[in-house]
This record gives C-alpha cells, sequence and structure tokens, in this order.
C-alpha cells in the first residue's frame, strides 16, 4: 500500500547511496543539478561515484558500525547495485531511515531463485525453470526443462557472467563444476525474436510512470545497443506497461525499476506456451528485474524529459515521479575497455559527430568486455541514431 503523506526531502537534504559505480556517478550528477547532497558508501575509494559526490565512506558492507554512521547521516537511502548485503538496509531501519527500494525488494533480487519465485507468485510471465542444489538434481531438471537450457548461479550474477549453455552431450557435472557447485537456476532457453527492457517509477504514495519500451542488442552477454523506442506493434508496448505496473505495485515499490522482456515470435505463441499469468498478447516474457536504474535506460539523459537518475532521485526524496515522455529517438551505445586496446580513443573523432553526447564513467582501469562509459545520438528516427553511433563509436578506435 501506498505509504501515509508526508513532506518529501527538499534540495539541501542527503541521499546516501550503497555503492560507487557509474549509476551512482550519474545519480550525483542529477542530485547536484537539483540541489541535494549525496554521500555514497563502498569499499572503493576515489570511486565514480566519489569523485562527484559531497562526500564518499570507503568501508566494508558488513562493518556494521561504519554502516550505522553513514545511515545516521542521511535523510533518505538508496542503492545503485543490488549485490550488497541485506543487512545494511536492516541496520538503516533501525535508525529509522527510509530505504528506498525497500530491503526487502535488494533482497529478492540479489538472488534468481527468489526473483524469479516472486515473479511465479506474482502470476508473471517467466521462463520455465528449476532450482537445483546439487549435480544429481541439475539431471533431473534437464530430463523435464530439455535441451538446450541455461544454468545460472542463483547469486551473483549480471552482464553474462555465472551462467553456461547446458546443450545435449554436455557433461553436466563438468557444467556444474564450472559454476562453482553452488545453487544454481537451470531456465529453458527461449528462442526469443527481440530483447526488450522497460524502466519504470513508483512515487511513496503509489504514482506510476514508464517510459517507452526499448531494443536492446547484447554482443557477448553484455549490453551492446539500445534504441528508444522501440519498434514493436502498439498491443506489445501496451502490455509491457501493464506488466511493468502490476510487478511494481506487486512489490509496492518506492523508486526505479527495468524489466528485461524476451519478445517471442508470433508463431511461437500457444496456449501451451505460455507460463501461468502470460501476457495478453502471450509474447513477453520477463527475462530478470534490477530495482534501480539500468544501463538500458540511459538514453533518457538526453532521450526523454525526465532522466532515469533523475526519476531514482525524486522517488527516494518522496517527490511524484516526473514525465517519462520521450523528446527524439535515441540510440545508445556502451563503449567499453576494448576501445583502450591501441591507447586512449580518438575522443575527437567522436566530439565532431552532430548529436552525440559522451559519458565517461571516470573509471581508472580500462579492461576487455568493463564498461567504461556510452555514447547517446539523437536523430528523426532510430535507425539514423543507431547509423551515426556506430559510426562515432567505430572512429574511436584507433588504428
Amino acid at each position: 500500500m501506498p505509504q501515509a503523506r508526508r513532506s518529501p526531502l527538499p534540495p539541501g537534504s542527503t541521499i546516501g547511496v550503497f555503492g560507487s559505480g557509474q549509476l551512482g556517478r550519474m545519480l550525483a550528477m542529477e542530485a547536484r543539478r537539483m540541489g541535494y547532497r549525496l554521500h555514497t558508501y563502498s569499499p572503493e575509494s576515489n570511486s565514480p561515484t566519489g569523485q562527484i559526490a559531497d562526500l564518499e565512506s570507503a568501508a566494508a558492507y558488513d562493518d556494521r558500525a561504519a554502516v550505522r554512521a553513514f545511515a545516521k547521516g542521511v535523510d533518505a537511502l538508496t542503492f545503485e547495485f543490488e549485490n550488497v548485503p541485506s543487512l545494511v538496509a536492516e541496520i538503516a531501519a533501525e535508525e529509522g531511515v527510509p530505504v528506498r527500494p525497500s530491503g526487502t525488494i535488494l533482497h529478492a533480487a540479489q538472488n534468481r531463485r527468489r526473483e524469479k519465485s516472486m515473479l511465479r507468485q506474482a502470476g508473471l510471465p517467466v521462463t520455465p525453470f528449476h532450482f537445483v542444489k546439487n549435480a544429481s538434481e541439475l539431471e533431473e531438471a534437464v530430463q523435464e526443462i530439455g535441451c538446450p537450457a541455461i544454468l545460472k548461479t542463483a547469486a551473483f550474477g549480471y552482464d553474462g557472467k555465472g551462467q553456461t549453455r547446458i546443450e545435449h552431450g554436455v557433461s553436466l557435472s563438468s557444467a556444474w563444476q564450472l559454476l562453482g557447485g553452488q545453487p544454481c537456476v537451470l531456465e529453458a532457453h527461449v528462442d526469443f525474436e527481440r530483447e526488450l527492457s522497460m524502466v519504470a517509477a513508483r512515487g511513496v504514495y503509489g504514482d506510476f510512470a514508464a517510459y517507452p519500451l526499448v531494443e536492446n542488442r547484447h554482443v557477448n552477454h553484455i549490453l551492446d545497443t539500445t534504441i528508444a523506442p522501440a519498434e514493436v506493434e502498439p498491443t506489445v508496448a501496451v502490455e509491457a506497461e501493464r506488466l511493468a505496473r502490476r510487478l511494481c505495485e506487486h512489490l509496492d515499490l518506492v523508486g526505479v525499476l527495468c524489466i528485461e522482456f524476451f519478445l517471442l515470435p508470433k508463431s511461437r505463441v500457444d496456449g501451451d506456451e505460455q507460463s501461468s499469468g502470460s501476457a495478453a498478447t502471450g509474447r513477453l516474457l520477463i527475462n530478470e528485474i534490477a530495482p534501480r536504474p539500468h544501463n538500458s535506460g540511459h538514453w533518457t539523459i538526453e532521450g526523454a524529459v525526465t532522466s532515469q537518475f533523475e526519476q531514482q532521485l525524486r522517488t527516494v526524496s518522496g517527490l511524484a515521479p516526473g514525465s517519462t515522455e520521450i523528446l527524439r529517438p535515441v540510440a545508445m551505445l556502451n563503449l567499453l575497455g576494448d576501445l583502450w586496446h591501441n591507447g586512449e580513443p580518438d575522443w575527437q573523432a567522436l566530439l565532431t559527430v552532430p548529436g552525440a553526447k559522451l559519458h565517461l564513467y571516470g573509471k581508472h582501469e580500462p579492461r576487455p568486455g568493463r564498461k567504461m562509459g556510452h555514447l547517446t545520438v539523437t536523430a528523426e528516427t532510430t535507425e539514423a541514431a543507431l547509423e551515426t553511433g556506430l559510426a562515432a563509436r567505430a572512429a574511436l578506435r584507433r588504428q
């Protein structure tokens, strides 16, 4: 249920953030623009968030005394990634500091089993899955789900990490050991048509706002490009928003949340393949959720009236969500550490492209596959925006 009405936190208030990566960095930029103070907490110092934040605390997440001192110095708390111990939310609650989204949501999002079980209990469409605790249970699950399938660690998985594909003839014991012999979730392989996502926000009084559905392309399990809006049938976009609203209300979310969808081909959809609570179109399955701003929502900085980071700040502060209206078709392209292979990228080549906006995350060490920044391009069409963005990114690479 929506919380009892209270005055929102005014500019000048201090927002605490657990985590200190690029998402916190972009939140800190919005906080400065709007007059809020931001205090980040993580084990790192001189972090991407800390470079912009008003205050930076570097301590372990399981340092109860440090977490408690941090919580006492802020007016509200949020997080920029979900893999922090849920005890931080418990300590904050003990100090009477609102945590948005709640510690309960954080706890569910940290573990694929809890997340998928929650989605299933909410009657939302998910891929068939089985939780497995050992190699023998994996064999039983494969017999029921079939091949191909995807084996994923239950905890600490992102950007394709902590998963392996199960094919006919693959040694299940080897696959089990490859992931460390830890609890896993086996998911049925999905022959999807496209990967889509939607960022939504919900305020303390139940105000709901969703951004347009977007289309994502991944390379090596890492998000490569996003175009907004997605070029899908209107019924698909409407259904995605309905599912997003339903999930936010089920969780009693206060904050920002991203849902990643698989869009099934029309030919694949029939009564047998739709899971319980499936979408009215039967074409959307929820892949995973993230109760925070998301890489696929970075386009909102230049492409929407309200960015996803302002939205996070607004909802955490007790304000209503802002307008999610899209301003122009837009493409977002990630910049990975691979671009630094032959030295510093040719920034001049990108910065001369009309409509291209560069965002660098302040990370000190470029590595292959590491997200170092992104660029966005707005244009008359998503096709034109993506074409320009791809050319601009290619020009960055020094030969």
